[in-house]
């Protein structure tokens, strides 16, 4: 496993498309660890491959820091509700602003067996499955901003 480099605002790669995975190879299972090592040494709750600049239909999750969800192309079944918060990215370091997202969203997507699930989420979960899905379709969520962008308060 291995720290990749987190591709930032203005890096081409982030304004993609990512494709559909055929297959499950072990390069592909080597990029999803890669991927949880990167997000968790980076404190993200989510990661889509394209930000590695790796253009597959890739995302890793973990609102909780101890149960990440791995979505192999996922797609949006549902989406209901609204919910407005502040919002950060790791390919937008330093910065952070308010997006209103669906409150519920239902998403099918397939494990790192490539075995198909469906996944129900509220909240904060469900605010991170709406980003890393944009990330998939070549979208940041400074796009989404409403408002300014603003720096991110020093912990």
């Amino acid at each position: 496993m291995a720290i990749r480099n987190i591709r930032e605002i203005g890096d081409e790669v982030l304004k993609k498309t990512c494709k559909e995975v055929k297959e499950m190879t072990p390069r592909t299972r080597q990029l999803i660890d890669d991927m949880l090592d990167t997000m968790y040494e980076a404190n993200g709750v989510g990661l889509a491959a394209c930000q590695v600049g790796i253009l597959k239909r890739i995302v890793v999750i973990d609102v909780t820091g101890e149960d990440p969800y791995v979505l192999v192309n996922p797609r949006m079944l549902e989406s209901g509700g609204e919910q407005t918060g502040n919002e950060a990215c790791l390919s937008v370091p330093g910065k952070t602003g308010v997006v209103t997202r669906p409150d519920y969203v239902k998403i099918m997507a397939y494990d790192s067996d490539l075995q198909p699930f469906e996944l129900e989420a509220t909240e904060l979960l469900a605010r991170a499955i709406c980003h890393e899905l944009e990330h998939l379709d070549g979208h940041l969520y400074v796009e989404r901003v409403e408002g300014e962008l603003m720096d991110m308060e020093e912990e």
